[in-house]
């Protein structure tokens, strides 16, 4: 009769996990990760730097003489955003084309340190026009008396007035022309007369083309 030794249970399983324990891999603590030398600095982003009073000054060119076009891009380009044009002729044309228009005055004038939020305002005329000695200027808004507008341009002539104003334009000549773009015509004649009181009456002119002479 054989005689069966057994193996206590207890002590098998006591066995497994001790050679488990052996056997697990080491792991890696976070202080292992991206070490970092002793003292080193944190990381940090640098904000740049505002800019300077300085940086608000700019050279302003001379751009007398030159098509509006070019002078409004070569102010841009010096660091002037802010333009405007008007006519120097007092009539009060707008400058629809830029190319068609020439630069005669520029406000500011030229120079260094003006100040880049300025806004340029350049006077002009049409390429074909010449230039006046001084700046015309539009008539100013009319009071309760009439101005003198004999020789003015009718656009211009038609935004002094009263904008309730009844106003009637006909050719000075015997051509009866109509009168399409106002810009383009000066008065010869008006009534009331200049000084005389504006009560709400009618107001009449007559004109000719810019280029014409009055008969």
């Amino acid at each position: 009769m054989r005689t069966h030794h057994s193996i206590p249970l207890v002590a098998v399983a006591a066995g497994f996990l001790a050679l488990t324990a052996c056997a697990a891999p080491q792991t890696e603590g976070p202080a292992s990760k991206d070490p970092k030398p002793a003292g080193s600095a944190p990381t940090t982003s640098t904000a740049p730097a505002a800019p300077s009073a300085k940086s608000r000054k700019a050279t302003l060119p001379n751009m007398i003489g030159k098509g509006l076009q070019s002078a409004q891009d070569e102010a841009q380009a010096a660091g002037f955003p802010l333009l405007k044009s008007h006519d120097s002729l007092g009539r009060d044309r707008n400058q629809v084309l830029d190319r068609a228009w020439k630069v005669c005055t520029q406000t500011p004038a030229a120079g260094g340190a003006v100040d880049t939020a300025t806004t340029i305002d350049f006077g002009t005329v049409k390429l074909e026009e010449t230039c006046p000695d001084g700046e015309i200027t539009a008539p100013k808004p009319a009071g309760d008396t009439m101005p003198d507008f004999v020789g003015q341009g009718m656009k211009a002539v038609r935004g002094a007035l009263p904008s309730n104003a009844s106003i009637t334009v006909k050719d000075a000549t015997a051509q009866g022309r109509m009168v399409l773009q106002e810009s383009n015509w000066k008065v010869c004649t008006q009534t009331p007369k200049a000084g005389a009181a504006l009560s709400g009456a009618p107001v009449a002119f007559t004109v000719v083309k810019t280029g014409e002479s009055c008969p």
